[in-house]
């Protein structure tokens, strides 16, 4: 009995017909595949795929997905796997395909990639997620890669513990929505007047929409935040400071001298803390972005700066989280290159 349920294959939309004639593939797995069929050569063997990095794992269910829809016949495999969102050691056996090699082997560029893809972008919003914790963290990296990572990459957060993604498309396998602030353009739109865009956002989002409204527009977070909430009361939910690593905010400035003043820093949350309650809008949160990494957050943390959420992007695409698979059985004996050996996992898990 396995311990949940896995995605079904049909929700990744694969381009099954490409990716079964190796148009995605390294073209040596294609080449390798054809001279097997070629030869009439169809030796059973045993993968076994394995990271090199302490990491929380993802893209196992799309894995699966692969290579149900794509191997040559799904019937011919036995497959063993942990589940997306595992804590998994280096060099520790994460899956492992056992059949013709002939059936699978056109697959393995498509499900290592798979495989570092969303186990780096799941193990950076982990750590994220565990340095703010018990706080909000929103996951608002669309716009630094392509678009079409965004559904994969938005689950592996998801799975991380992500409290909201910022696409539909990155909520899309688990029925959810994206979420989002009041943005910059849009402030912009109603000739840099906070108040305005916000109320009009307000005027046509429904109730249950959040509404948090960006404050930095003329890097004044206290004056702006005050405006903000005393124009829309109750209905507001939160704002957002966004200062530029380049820029020192008006409220920071009397300040310097012992910090760096730049961007979302300390005193700048501080602040617009003392400002929002002194006014009676201790309800109002404060959610903070631009260039926030894991160390940052456990600063932050650790000095007890009143933040209510963190938005993060960028700093959850580093890092390398490599994936290598082996063949280590071939028709039932030991074959491997010279330091790869068969490596049991009693926590891998038959995948049906």
């Amino acid at each position: 009995m396995t311990r949940r349920p896995r995605l079904d294959p049909d929700i990744f939309h694969l381009p099954v017909d490409r990716m079964r004639e190796g148009y995605y593939s390294d073209k040596y797995f294609v080449r390798a595949r054809e001279m097997l069929l070629a030869d009439e050569h169809r030796p059973r063997v045993l993968m076994q795929v394995f990271g090199k990095s302490h990491a929380f794992l993802g893209g196992v269910d799309e894995t699966i997905a692969i290579l149900k829809l794509c191997a040559v016949e799904w019937e011919d495999l036995e497959m063993q796997a942990l589940y997306d969102g595992d804590e998994i050691a280096p060099w520790e056996t994460v899956m492992t395909i056992e059949g013709p090699y002939d059936a699978f082997s056109h697959l393995e560029t498509l499900y290592l990639g798979v495989l570092s893809r969303r186990t780096r972008v799941g193990t950076n919003t982990r750590r994220v997620v565990d340095a703010a914790r018990p706080k909000e963290v929103m996951f608002f990296p669309a716009r630094h890669d392509h678009w079409l990572v965004q559904t994969g990459d938005g689950y592996a957060a998801h799975i991380a513990g992500a409290i909201g993604v910022s696409t539909d498309a990155q909520a899309s396998w688990w029925g959810s929505k994206g979420i989002g602030t009041v943005p910059h353009a849009i402030i912009a739109a109603y000739g840099g007047d906070t108040v305005l865009a916000t109320r009009k956002f307000a005027d046509y989002s429904t109730p249950d929409v959040r509404l948090i409204s960006l404050v930095d527009f003329e890097n004044d977070c206290v004056r702006t935040s005050l405006e903000v909430a005393r124009a829309l009361g109750d209905r507001l939910y939160g704002v957002r400071l966004d200062t530029s690593h380049t820029l020192v905010d008006r409220s920071v400035i009397p300040q310097m001298g012992a910090f760096d003043p730049t961007g979302v820093n300390p005193h700048l949350v501080r602040n617009v803390r003392r400002a929002l309650d002194a006014e009676g809008f201790q309800e109002v949160k404060i959610v903070v972005s631009g260039g926030f990494t894991v160390e940052k957050i456990r600063e932050f943390e650790a000095t007890r700066v009143p933040v209510d959420a963190y938005g993060v992007g960028s700093s959850l695409f580093g890092g390398r989280f490599d994936f290598t698979a082996d063949v280590v059985m071939v028709d039932g004996k030991p074959c491997a290159k010279v330091g790869r050996v068969l490596s049991p996992n009693p926590r891998l898990e038959r995948v049906e």
